[in-house]
């Protein structure tokens, strides 16, 4: 089994080192499948849209509501998010070198969003590369039973484990 994960300090860090990894193992042709997260600072100062793109090629889907100017909670659309699961899980099946997940959050650590997606790559043997945040931690260590390693936050890093764990993205383009 061969899962691992990365947390990054700074805020959408993570999604970038997670999107540029995806953007250079498919330049070597590595067939990815599960979502890279982009954000897009918004102009009224309000927290940054949220969007996935479902890897390889898409769709791109909006996974933040926007609640207006004094909403406090939680913007993740869930019915979005079930969407990109529901995409992600189908590709899933047609086989994939490598499964990225762009957060293990608060709904995987309840048990949804992509948390059998996740199970299910590993049952069939197809690694996984999820970025995390603080809050999921150790739901993410609970749910990896102390199987996961923990990558720093680097891109050099992140490109060595893949290359260690698929041979073909260690060839050159």
């Amino acid at each position: 089994m061969h899962l691992a994960c990365t947390m990054a300090p700074g805020r959408g860090d993570t999604d970038l080192m997670l999107a540029g990894l995806a953007s250079d193992l498919m330049a070597r042709g590595l067939r990815l499948c599960g979502t890279v997260q982009i954000n897009s600072e918004r102009a009224d100062t309000a927290p940054c849209d949220m969007d996935v793109r479902v890897l390889p090629d898409g769709p791109v889907l909006r996974i933040s509501q926007d609640l207006g100017p004094s909403a406090r909670g939680c913007r993740l659309d869930p019915e979005a998010l079930e969407t990109a699961v529901g995409l992600v899980s189908a590709r899933l099946d047609a086989g994939a070198d490598l499964l990225i997940v762009n957060k293990f959050g608060k709904h995987e650590a309840e048990g949804r969003g992509f948390r059998d997606v996740i199970a299910e790559a590993l049952a069939l043997e197809i690694p996984v590369l999820v970025g995390l945040n603080g809050l999921n931690r150790d739901a993410f260590d609970e749910f990896a039973g102390g199987l996961a390693t923990h990558l720093p936050p680097e891109s050099d890093a992140l490109a060595r484990w893949a290359k260690a764990i698929v041979p073909r993205a260690a060839e050159p383009v």
